[in-house]
């Protein structure tokens, strides 16, 4: 175990707990002094140390409870209610709102004795995966601080792999889970869609988001699984020998950045030599089915989504008001739109719901079932960071491509199919940066998923750390 408290992470806390390795607030002073000294990471957007310590000290007096997080620090995305701090969603206008009740998935681990850490910092109003924001600044990568994070639950990424919180909660539209996951070299697990409730969390879209764990090791986000959906069955083991992998090639490995096509190939060889079957076969069309329903559904529902949260939390502002108060030029430029003459019809919205996303469920379906595989494994991002203020074009393979889709292609499928998936760490690029593998897995197969990559990650033996 390591002797930096910084270092441990959620499973290593507890067991330390347990065996009066340190207490509560010598733990917490710890996590305090790392993210004051990392301040510059931009990672934490809202703190109340003096509450956190106190919180702390009442543990180390009362002793710790039998509950399964009881004086772990948790961070939160700056859009989930936590009912202590704000939740800003980083834009200027919800600044000082602060919930009167914690967020259904925020009550649930309060409730198993976790304590509030931090907010993290985050894409304006989650509509982005850069976490470059103009009203609360950018988050910068532990890994090299010239360079993105991710998003748009960057802030959590950033603080879960610098040090400064054992693990986090962020959520995930389209990437905003993995993609920072991946980029900061940490796990991101996106469930299936419905499997925690979205209540109490500044919306993009309720057919796609979901809150997801972010923390340093698999077991650290089944634990937390377990606990934000009401005490799921825990990940039973499973052998990898024999396990069908499938390896969609077509779209999910097309022009990848060379570190993370080498990086890819050495872990399907090393499963390959721990007995994995790998099914190379391609989900046909994936691509076309997928645009033809990621932004029409997006963008159709925030128009109502959010109107419905600001009404729910008692918000007196208007959809022009939030506009006004927003920061960062491409949120702005997309929120004006959709206000405007760029507000998406309802007939393409239609299509893509009753048509387009069956089709692309119906796509996945098939696939599981007819190559009989528990899970398909690809890239989580063709690309590694990229540096701060890249925010429309990215270069890839000497060619500058669109920073957004470039970024969020591999994991944007599954999230308009409301699958489960999960990024794990890999590798580090010849330049110092993470690179992640993600794993999707049927709807509803959420624990069998868990349960497989909890074995990969034995296999990978990622233990790279940033050098702060």
């Amino acid at each position: 175990m390591s002797t930096d408290l910084c270092e441990l992470n959620l499973h290593q806390v507890k067991e330390a707990y347990k065996n009066g390795n340190f207490s509560c607030k010598e733990y917490v002073d710890a996590l305090i002094k790392k993210s004051e000294t990392h301040k510059d990471l931009n990672a934490l957007v809202s703190t109340d140390w003096e509450t956190l310590r106190v919180s702390a000290e009442n543990i180390d007096t009362s002793g710790h409870s039998k509950k399964q997080l009881s004086g772990v620090p948790l961070c939160f995305k700056a859009n989930i209610n936590t009912a202590q701090l704000p939740t800003c969603a980083a834009t200027g206008a919800l600044a000082k709102h602060v919930s009167t009740s914690p967020a259904p998935v925020a009550k649930s681990l309060f409730e198993s004795g976790a304590l509030l850490g931090a907010t993290g910092n985050m894409h304006e109003l989650a509509f982005g995966i850069t976490s470059n924001n103009s009203v609360t600044g950018p988050v910068r990568n532990p890994w090299n601080k010239s360079m993105i994070p991710g998003g748009s639950s960057g802030g959590v990424a950033a603080a879960v792999s610098a040090g400064m919180m054992p693990a986090g909660i962020g959520t995930d539209t389209g990437a905003s889970v993995r993609l920072p996951a991946s980029l900061c070299g940490v796990v991101g697990f996106r469930p299936t869609v419905g499997r925690y409730s979205g209540q109490g969390i500044v919306p993009i879209s309720h057919t796609r988001d979901t809150a997801g764990p972010i923390t340093r090791s698999v077991p650290d986000a089944i634990l937390l699984d377990r606990v934000m959906c009401s005490g799921s069955e825990e990940s039973s083991n499973t052998s990898l020998k024999g396990l069908r992998l499938g390896v969609p090639r077509e779209y999910f490995y097309d022009d990848l950045d060379p570190d993370v096509a080498v990086a890819s190939e050495k872990v399907l060889s090393l499963l390959q030599a721990e007995g994995v079957h790998l099914v190379e076969e391609d989900i046909n069309g994936i691509g076309d089915m997928n645009n033809a329903v990621s932004f029409p559904i997006a963008l159709y529902e925030f128009i109502s989504d959010l109107p419905k949260y600001l009404t729910e939390n008692k918000l007196n502002f208007s959809m022009q008001d939030i506009c006004n108060d927003i920061g960062s030029p491409d949120v702005k430029g997309l929120f004006e739109s959709l206000l405007g003459e760029g507000a998406m019809p309802e007939s393409v919205y239609k299509e893509a719901i009753e048509s387009g996303r069956p089709k692309l469920q119906e796509a996945f379906r098939e696939y599981f079932a007819n190559q009989s595989v528990d899970a398909i494994i690809f890239p989580t991002s063709p690309l590694t960071a990229r540096p701060i203020g890249q925010d429309e074009t990215v270069e890839l393979n000497g060619v500058q491509q669109p920073t957004f889709p470039t970024f969020i292609r591999n994991t944007d499928p599954s999230s308009n199919a409301g699958i489960p998936g999960i990024s794990l760490p890999i590798s580090v690029s010849s330049s110092g940066l993470p690179i992640g593998i993600e794993l999707d897995a049927p709807v509803g197969r959420d624990d069998r998923l868990l349960s497989i990559a909890k074995e990969l990650e034995k296999v990978f033996e990622f233990s790279a750390r940033p050098q702060l």
